[in-house]
């Protein structure tokens, strides 16, 4: 498994072009998705506005927009000089403002749409993972996973992105494994939210584990159900969270919200240090 594998492929879901239609809003979306997902880190450099533009299908002038926008909000920095460039920003909190207010602009039937479709690709992509995968590499995706269950939030989602982009290529089915790249792209933004909860990440990690185990067992039903029920106990956290951002959708509310979540989780995580 290439060490690089799973980024690569978010960032070529992330940057599909968008077309003519493409506006300042949408190439910002796309690069909030891609760092929400994990595709860039922090500190990392993004693609330059030209190689955006040629990657998106729209002018540069769409790009240097859309960065500028992103800039304001404070999740890239520009770097002058020789290696100079746009940078992820070490503001996690404003990639979670703009991820929440995602959320609640999204209708809630939009959000159990895209988790039925996300959750057929990615129960298609177990089936055949089950038939096909081999012993070695369920070992490696065992160990990633093992690894990544301490990790802080924004780590833990790198590496669980990577391992669930892992399962879906075990499948062996190129289309099926575009697509949930193309999918999981577009949602991780808001599984993202959340990854605060200790418990809602506990169960997306040990419903991973299920589903790992499943594979290397051949069990096509216990696979296809941990990624079933997995993805459905996402949507309804995301439900309810939005039901708790739209009570108050004012910034000040918004971001009390997130910061509450983030301090109950670290007080939970000092509790069980001790």
């Amino acid at each position: 498994m290439a060490e690089h594998s799973a980024p690569s492929r978010l960032r070529t879901a992330a940057f599909a072009p968008i077309g003519e239609e493409g506006r300042t809003e949408q190439v910002a979306s796309r690069i909030v998705q891609a760092i929400s997902a994990g595709a860039f880190i922090e500190g990392e450099r993004l693609p330059s506005e030209t190689e955006l533009s040629a990657l998106l299908g729209v002018a540069v002038v769409t790009v240097r927009e859309a960065l500028g926008a992103l800039r304001h909000r404070g999740l890239i920095e520009t770097r002058r000089g020789r290696n100079g460039g746009s940078f992820v920003s070490t503001s996690r909190g404003s990639v979670e403002e703009v991820n929440a207010r995602a959320l609640m602009g999204m209708p809630r039937v939009a959000l159990a749409d895209l988790g039925v479709h996300y959750e057929v690709i990615a129960s298609a992509c177990a089936e055949y993972a089950c038939k096909r995968a081999t012993s070695d590499e369920l070992s490696v995706v065992l160990g990633l996973i093992g690894e990544a269950r301490e990790l802080p939030p924004e780590a833990w989602r790198r590496r669980i992105t990577e391992v669930q982009l892992e399962l879906a290529a075990l499948s062996q089915s190129v289309r099926l494994t575009n697509e949930h790249v193309q999918v999981q792209t577009e949602f991780t933004p808001l599984l993202a939210l959340q990854d605060p909860d200790r418990e809602a990440r506990m169960a997306t990690h040990d419903a991973l584990l299920a589903q790992t185990e499943a594979t290397r067992a051949g069990d096509v039903p216990a696979a296809r159900a941990a990624v079933r029920e997995s993805i459905r106990a996402s949507v309804r956290w995301l439900v309810r969270f939005r039901g708790e951002l739209l009570a108050d959708p004012r910034e000040p509310a918004i971001r009390a919200t997130l910061d509450a979540r983030g301090a109950a989780d670290r007080g939970r995580a000092a509790l069980e240090e001790e």
